[in-house]
């Protein structure tokens, strides 16, 4: 009885190691395709704070994907010069309001009332 249970087991570790080395025609593991970044920044709009806190890159062998942190990073900074140009667009047009109304005194009162000093 042990020799039978000794000689199976040959057997099955044989067979199964016939298997998982090559006993197919095909290959053992196909090519795996490289992870690719699934959830992109929006482009149609703005980027919000919940896009940036949503945005998951893809994970190589040794890091990140170069390509997508810099894609990631070039579109937050293009972002980032947009929104600083337009404050200080705002900023430039709220000083000039500022000094036409220092200039002007009556400008903020009611018709038929007395302009505040």
């Amino acid at each position: 009885m042990f020799v039978f249970l000794a000689v199976a087991m040959v057997v099955v570790v044989g067979a199964v190691t016939l298997a998982v080395v090559g006993g197919g025609d095909s290959a053992a593991l196909p090519e795996v395709a490289p992870e690719q970044l699934v959830d992109p920044l929006p482009v149609t709009r703005p980027l919000g704070r919940a896009d940036v806190e949503a945005l998951r890159l893809p994970v190589a062998p040794r890091g990140y994907r170069m390509a997508d942190v810099d894609d990631a990073l070039g579109r937050l900074g293009a972002e980032l010069a947009e929104r600083d140009a337009r404050i200080a667009e705002l900023e430039s047009a709220l000083a000039g309001a500022r000094a036409t109304a220092a200039d002007r005194p009556d400008l903020f009162t009611k018709p038929g009332e007395e302009p505040r000093p």
